[in-house]
C-alpha cells in the first residue's frame, strides 16, 4: 500500500533519527510523568490495580502506537508528508463524504496541541514542589513555554538537532530508573499478560473509566504521524524501537516501586519522582523539565504540518508559511505559533496544576484517532488490501479507540469541555473556510480569451488613453490557458480602461508533489498578450514576483518577448519597462440575496479574512508594484429593486 517513488522517506541516518528523537517522541516520551499517578490517584495501591494498569499501558502502546501508527498508518504518506489531512488528501476523490469527519479530527489534533505543552511542562516543574512545597510553578511554566515558542522560528531541523541529544539522555534515564527499581522484582513482567488488563477493566471497581488515564500513554501517536514529513518514515520506525523499550521499562519500574508500597496511598506523590534515589532527585527534575519542554515540540510541528495541508485543501485561511531551511518538510507558521502559544498560556492560567489539566487531556485526541482509523480503512480499500484485513483493522481499532473515547467522556465536567470547545472553535473556522470556497465557485465566471484579443490589442494601441503600465500583470484563477475571468476583463476594459503595452495573465496551480517548480507560457498575441501557468508544490513558497521575473528573463533569452520600455526616452537607452501587478480582492456585495446559512458563512468568511494576509502578500508580490482592486462578490442577485417605478415631480 506504500506510495510508489517514496523510497527516500524510508531512508535512515543517525542524524535523521536524532532529529526524530528531538521532535517526535516528546509527548509519548514524557507520559511516564503522569500516567501511573493518574490511574492510581486516590486509590489504595494493590497488586490488582498495579498489574492491571501496567497490562493496559503495555497493550495500549503496542496496539495503538506500534501496530496502528508505526507499522500501519505510516505507510500512507502523501509525497512524504503525513497527518490526518495528508491521509484525507489521498482518498478525497473517492470519499468526499469524509470531509466533515476529517475536519473534526484535524481540529481535535490542534486543540490537543494547546493542552499537551502545559500538562507536560507543568508535570515536570511541579517536581520542584517536593523540595519547595510552597513554590508557585505557574510563572515558571509560562516562562518555559514562552522560550519554547520563540525558538520555533529557527525551524524543526535546528530544534530537533538541539533537542535530540537531550531526549536521548531522557530515554536513557527512563530505562536506568526502570532497571534500578525492577531489579529484584522481575515478577512484575507478569503484567504483560493481557488477562490482567481484562480483569482490571471488567472487574476492578471503576476500572473501565480509568481507561481515560491509561489512554494518556499514547496521545502522541497521532502527532508522530503528522511529523513524518519532518523526519521520514524510516527514521521514525527505527528510533521507535529504542523509545518503546525505554518507556516500558520505566513503566514497569514504577509498577515495582508501587508494589513495594502495597496497601499505602500516593497522597499526591508522583511515582516517577518517588522511584528516584534521593541523590538523583535534582538532576532528575532538571532532565524531566528539559524533556517536557521538548515534549511540546511534537504537537507544535504537527500543527504546522496540519495547517499547511489545510491551506492546500482550502480548509484554512492563506496564512504566511516560512521555510527556515532547504531541508524537506521544514516549515514554520508564525500565526499558528502565536495561536498555540496563547492557547497554552490560557490553559495554564485556567487549570493551574497538571492534575487539573489531566482532566481535560485526551478527550479531543480520541476523536482524531477514531477518524484516522476510518480514513485509513478507506485508504486500504482503495489500494485493494484484502477485505478481511481491512475489516479486522477497522473493527479492532474502532473498538479500542471507541472504548477510550467513552471512558474519556467522564472528564467532560472536569475540564474535558475545554478541549472540546477548542475543537469546536477551530473546526468552525475550517468548515466556514471550505464552505465559503465552494460558494465562491458559483460566482466565478470564465470566458474564452478569443473574444477579447482584438479589444486588448486596440486598447494597447489607443494613445487617447493614458498608459497604466508597460507590462500589466493580472493574477488569474483560470487554470485553462484559453480562459479568463470576466471580472478581469471588466477591470481592464470597463471599470477604468487600463492601457498597457503587454498584458500578462498569471495563474498558480498548487500541486500534490511538495516541491514541484514548473511553468508554462502561452502566447495569445505575440508581443501583446501572454499567459503563464506556474505549477508549484504545496511546500514551495509563493514568491510569484521572483518567479515571474525569472520567467521573463528566460523568455528574453529565447527571443520570445521584448521587455524594454516602450517610452521613447527610455527605449533608446534599452531600459527595462515597468511591471505592475493587479490583484482583484473580492468583498461581499450588499446586492446579495443569500439563504440564511450561506449568508452567515460568507459574513464569517470575510470577517476571518480581515485578520489574514492580503492576496498580494500571499503571492509574495512586491507591494510597491501591486494594485489591489476591490471587486464586489455577487453570489445571488437581490430582487429588492423589483417593483421600483418612476413618478413625476
Amino acid at each position: 500500500m506504500d506510495n510508489k517513488g517514496q523510497g527516500s522517506i524510508d531512508k535512515t541516518s543517525a542524524a535523521g533519527m536524532l532529529v526524530a528523537m528531538g521532535i517526535i517522541y516528546g509527548d509519548i516520551g514524557t507520559s511516564p510523568l503522569y500516567v501511573m499517578q493518574g490511574i492510581i490517584d486516590k486509590a489504595m495501591i494493590t497488586k490488582e490495580i498495579v498489574y492491571g494498569a501496567l497490562s493496559c499501558v503495555f497493550w495500549t502502546i503496542t496496539m495503538l502506537t506500534t501496530i496502528k501508527y508505526v507499522i500501519m498508518i505510516l505507510r500512507a504518506d502523501n509525497k512524504g508528508e503525513g497527518g490526518i489531512l495528508a491521509l484525507f488528501a489521498l482518498i478525497k476523490r473517492q470519499a468526499p463524504y469524509l470531509t466533515l469527519p476529517t475536519i473534526l479530527g484535524g481540529a481535535a489534533l490542534l486543540a490537543d496541541g494547546m493542552i499537551t505543552p502545559p500538562i507536560s511542562v507543568s508535570s515536570a516543574v511541579e517536581g520542584l514542589q517536593i523540595l519547595y512545597p510552597d513554590l508557585n510553578t505557574i510563572p515558571i511554566v509560562i516562562a518555559i513555554l514562552t522560550v519554547l515558542f520563540l525558538i520555533q522560528i529557527f525551524g524543526t531541523k535546528a530544534v530537533g538537532t538541539t533537542f535530540g541529544p537531550v531526549m536521548f539522555l531522557w530515554f536513557t534515564t527512563l530505562a536506568i530508573l526502570g532497571v534500578y527499581n525492577i531489579a529484584g522484582h522481575l515478577s512484575i513482567f507478569q503484567a504483560i499478560n493481557p488477562y490482567y488488563a481484562y480483569q482490571f477493566i471488567v472487574h476492578h471497581e471503576g476500572g473501565f473509566w480509568l481507561l481515560g488515564s491509561v489512554f494518556l500513554c499514547t496521545t502522541g501517536a497521532e502527532a508522530l504521524y503528522s511529523d513524518m514529513g519532518h523526519c521520514g518514515r524510516g527514521n521514525i520506525r527505527i528510533s521507535w524501537v529504542m523509545v518503546k523499550v525505554c518507556l516500558l521499562i520505566n513503566y514497569f519500574g514504577q509498577g515495582a516501586w508501587l508494589l513495594a508500597h502495597e496497601g499505602q496511598f500516593l497522597n499526591d506523590r508522583k511515582p516517577f519522582y518517588a522511584m528516584m534515589p534521593d541523590w538523583f532527585l535534582i538532576p532528575g527534575i532538571c532532565i524531566a523539565t528539559a524533556a517536557t519542554i521538548i515534549a511540546s515540540q511534537a504537537l507544535i510541528t504537527g500543527s504546522f504540518t496540519l495547517i499547511a495541508e489545510a491551506i492546500r485543501l482550502n480548509m484554512w485561511p492563506k496564512v504566511k508559511i516560512n521555510y527556515p531551511s532547504d531541508q524537506k518538510g521544514q516549515i514554520y507558521i508564525p500565526s499558528v505559533n502565536v495561536l498555540l502559544y496563547l492557547g497554552c498560556v490560557a490553559v495554564v492560567l485556567y487549570f493551574q496544576k497538571s492534575s487539573n489539566m489531566e482532566a481535560a487531556y485526551g478527550l479531543a485526541i480520541t476523536i482524531t484517532m477514531l477518524v484516522s482509523t476510518v480514513l485509513f480503512s478507506k485508504y486500504m480499500l482503495i489500494h485493494r488490501a484484502p477485505k478481511i484485513l481491512v475489516a479486522l483493522f477497522f473493527v479492532v481499532f474502532i473498538s479500542i479507540e471507541g472504548s477510550f473515547f467513552v471512558a474519556n467522556l467522564i472528564k467532560f465536567n472536569h475540564g474535558g469541555w475545554v478541549s472540546l470547545l477548542l475543537c469546536f472553535l477551530i473546526g468552525s473556522i475550517m468548515i466556514i473556510w471550505q464552505k465559503a470556497y465552494y460558494i465562491k465557485l458559483k460566482l466565478t465566471e470564465f470566458e474564452k480569451f478569443d473574444g477579447y484579443v482584438e479589444n486588448l490589442k486596440e486598447l494597447s494601441a489607443d494613445h487617447t488613453v493614458s498608459k497604466y503600465a508597460t507590462h500589466l500583470v493580472f493574477m488569474s484563477n483560470a487554470g485553462r490557458a484559453s480562459e479568463i475571468e470576466s471580472k478581469i476583463m471588466y477591470s481592464i476594459l470597463k471599470k477604468r480602461p487600463k492601457r498597457a503595452d503587454v498584458y500578462w495573465f498569471v495563474h498558480v496551480d498548487t500541486m500534490d508533489d511538495p516541491y514541484t517548480k514548473e511553468y508554462k507560457v502561452m502566447t495569445i498575441a505575440p508581443d501583446d498578450i501572454y499567459k503563464i501557468n506556474f505549477k508549484l508544490g504545496f511546500r514551495v513558497p509563493q514568491k510569484i514576483n521572483l518567479y515571474f521575473r525569472n520567467a521573463l528573463e528566460d523568455m528574453v533569452n529565447c527571443g520570445e518577448v521584448d521587455v524594454r520600455s516602450r517610452y521613447e526616452s527610455l527605449s533608446k537607452h534599452n531600459e527595462i519597462g515597468d511591471i505592475r501587478f493587479v490583484v482583484l480582492e473580492k468583498f461581499l456585495s450588499y446586492d446579495n440575496d443569500l439563504p440564511l446559512i450561506e449568508n452567515i458563512i460568507m459574513k464569517a468568511y470575510f470577517f476571518i479574512k480581515g485578520f489574514t494576509p492580503s492576496e498580494d502578500q500571499w503571492f509574495g508580490l512586491d507591494s510597491s508594484s501591486v494594485k489591489l482592486e476591490k471587486v464586489p462578490m455577487v453570489i445571488k442577485q437581490s430582487n429588492s429593486a423589483e417593483g421600483l417605478k418612476r413618478v413625476d415631480w
